[in-house]
């Protein structure tokens, strides 16, 4: 089958897509610049990723949807929930941390435009670094999102276009362990909140990319 990536330029969209392109062809990689604050560095984060691919790499500006606020990926005004690492795993603060972070109907957004593209190049999938971590904060990282989606997809699109997510039950750390069985290209990842020159370190995306790596990539 042939498919489209939404490469955000972090871990799981990353190892969803390497995974995918073992039995399928990956014709597009889609990342979205929707003024959130890391967006230069996972643009170039996934420019490099589908280089390695060879796959097509194109980005998508959606200034109107970090116009709309409300959440500190897109407002610098917010500051940006801080997760100790020994609560990851406590629902009800990673609760409160992922509404800081929560942009409105974003997954809805993407898979909506990726739709577009997937009708129009003829691709059955589009995959999704979907995991089990944030599934648990996060209804749109779910099977049960998934399969909504797809339901939509199916009236939408004339390929009947589906999302497709081989780590949509997986934690950050067994993502690792797939990513590594498949010579994934890891040390390209960016997962931080911020767009600095190396991970932050303070953000809960970078405290979960740490505990599943063992430590955080080299500045680049």
């Amino acid at each position: 089958m042939r498919a489209i990536s939404l490469l955000s330029g972090g871990l799981d969209s990353l190892v969803a897509t390497w995974a995918t392109a073992r039995e399928h062809e990956v014709v597009l990689a889609l990342t979205f610049d929707y003024g959130q604050r890391a967006a230069g560095k996972e643009l170039r984060a996934a420019a490099k990723q589908a280089e390695a691919l060879g796959a097509k790499h194109r980005a998508i500006k959606l200034p109107w949807l970090g116009e709309l606020g409300g959440n500190a990926l897109t407002d610098r005004s917010q500051p940006l929930p801080r997760l100790d690492a020994g609560r990851l795993d406590d629902l009800a603060a990673a609760t409160e941390s992922a509404a800081g972070v929560w942009v409105p109907n974003r997954n809805g957004v993407f898979l909506g435009v990726a739709g577009a593209f997937a009708d129009a190049l003829g691709c059955e999938l589009i995959v999704c670094g979907f995991n089990a971590e944030e599934g648990a904060t996060f209804p749109d990282n779910t099977p049960e999102f998934m399969r909504a989606t797809d339901a939509a997809l199916a009236l939408s699109t004339q390929v009947h276009a589906r999302v497709h997510s081989p780590t949509v039950e997986l934690t950050k750390s067994e993502i690792v362990e797939l990513g590594r069985r498949i010579q994934t290209p890891m040390g390209l990842v960016w997962s931080c909140y911020e767009g600095g020159v190396g991970h932050c370190g303070e953000c809960e995306s970078c405290k979960r990319l740490a505990r599943a790596l063992g430590s955080l990539p080299p500045a680049w």
